[in-house]
C-alpha cells in the first residue's frame, strides 16, 4: 500500500480497536494535529474511569504543565463516566479547559466564548446542587478566573501562555 504526501497510508482510515473512526495524527501540546510521522505529544488516554479526586489531581497536573487540552480529556472522562447529577459540573470544567486551549491557540472568539460558557455552567451547577466547593474545588473562583481570562483574551487579541494562565482548581 502506498502513502499520500502527508505520510498517511493510501486508502486507510484511522480506526480504534473497535472499528470507530479516530484521527491518529500526532498532536502538539495544545491538541493541534501535526503531520503524520511528526513527533507529537503523547495523547491522554480516553475513557479512563477515575475517582473525582483522581480527576481533579490529574487535571490540575496537566493544567500546571501547560496542557489544557489534555486536562479537558480528563474532565470529559469524568463527565461521561460519573454520576448523572455531576455531569454538568464536569462538562463545565471541560469547557473551561478547552476555552484555555483555544485562548492559547490564539482563537480569541472561541476561547472567550468557551471560558464564559464554562464559567456559567459551573456556577449554575453549584447553585442547583448547593455545593460551591465539590471535591475541594472553588467553583466561584474558577468562574471568576474564566471571566477575567476571557476579557484579557478579547482585550489583548493574542494567544496566552497556558501554563502561566492555568487556573487553580482548589484554593
Amino acid at each position: 500500500m502506498g502513502s499520500t504526501s502527508s505520510g498517511r497510508p493510501t486508502g486507510a482510515r484511522d480506526r480504534d480497536d473497535e472499528g470507530r473512526a479516530r484521527n491518529a495524527r500526532p498532536r502538539d501540546g495544545l491538541g493541534r494535529p501535526l503531520p503524520y510521522g511528526a513527533d507529537g505529544v503523547e495523547r491522554q488516554p480516553e475513557g479512563v474511569v477515575r475517582t473525582p479526586e483522581q480527576s481533579v489531581v490529574e487535571a490540575q497536573e496537566l493544567l500546571d504543565a501547560g496542557k489544557p487540552f489534555h486536562a479537558h480529556e480528563v474532565f470529559e472522562d469524568a463527565w461521561k463516566s460519573g454520576p448523572e447529577e455531576e455531569r454538568e459540573l464536569w462538562r463545565g470544567l471541560a469547557q473551561l479547559a478547552v476555552g484555555l486551549t483555544h485562548a492559547a491557540r490564539g482563537n480569541v472568539t472561541g476561547g472567550a466564548r468557551l471560558l464564559r460558557r464554562g464559567a456559567g455552567a459551573v456556577e449554575a451547577w453549584a447553585s442547583r446542587a448547593a455545593r460551591p466547593q465539590p471535591y475541594g474545588m472553588d467553583l466561584a473562583g474558577l468562574a471568576g478566573w474564566a471571566r477575567e481570562l476571557a476579557q484579557d483574551v478579547e482585550d489583548g487579541g493574542q494567544d496566552v501562555d497556558p501554563r502561566a494562565r492555568a487556573p487553580r482548581l482548589r484554593p
